[in-house]
């Protein structure tokens, strides 16, 4: 083998050994969960249909096997149920009717609003990284960003002790950060 093989045979191993560009990571239980409910919100927020008839589709889809379902249930039961009571919530921080909402950023907004409202076990920031996700997958160009200053600003409202604790956190941080740098 001559010298020029050699080495393209190097460069092209050492080219197999590195990953090219990041792997995609493994979507959790949970983030089907959000997902399917997502789905099942737009078919009600579209259609109308009864949270039956959407819970049997959405049930038949080839992936639903690898979802939470008892996060789907809360999630697509729970937000239809309280859908006037977590409007009533985004109300506050949009700036039309929900009504008004594209289909996909209004479910989301709903599923994080749910989240931040029953949901205790996820902390605020995760339910908003979450629905900022949804919106980024299944939404408008720039839908995530309206996600996100929506979803924060109504955790002030839902969750407002663990926002301040974290606030507190970020300022303490913050305060000492110039020490640092004597």
């Amino acid at each position: 083998m001559s010298t020029n093989a050699k080495n393209i045979a190097k460069t092209e191993d050492k080219a197999a050994a590195k990953p090219s560009a990041k792997r995609p990571q493994a979507k959790s239980a949970r983030r089907r969960s959000r997902e399917a409910a997502l789905q099942g919100l737009y078919q009600w927020l579209v259609t109308g249909d009864d949270v039956a008839t959407i819970d049997a589709h959405m049930r038949e889809l080839d992936e639903f096997d690898k979802v939470d379902r008892a996060h789907f249930d809360a999630l697509l039961n729970g937000c239809i149920l309280e859908a006037a009571d977590l409007d009533a919530v985004l109300a506050r921080h949009v700036d039309r009717k929900t009504t008004e909402l594209s289909p996909i950023e209004h479910g989301v907004l709903m599923i994080g609003a749910y989240e931040l409202k029953h949901c205790m076990d996820i902390p605020y920031r995760v339910v908003i990284n979450e629905a900022v996700e949804l919106a980024k997958s299944f939404g408008g160009t720039d839908g995530h960003k309206y996600v996100n200053g929506v979803l924060d600003r109504s955790a002030v409202d839902l969750r407002p002790v663990e926002v301040a604790a974290r606030n507190a956190k970020q300022n303490t941080v913050q305060a000492a950060a110039p020490d640092a740098l004597k």
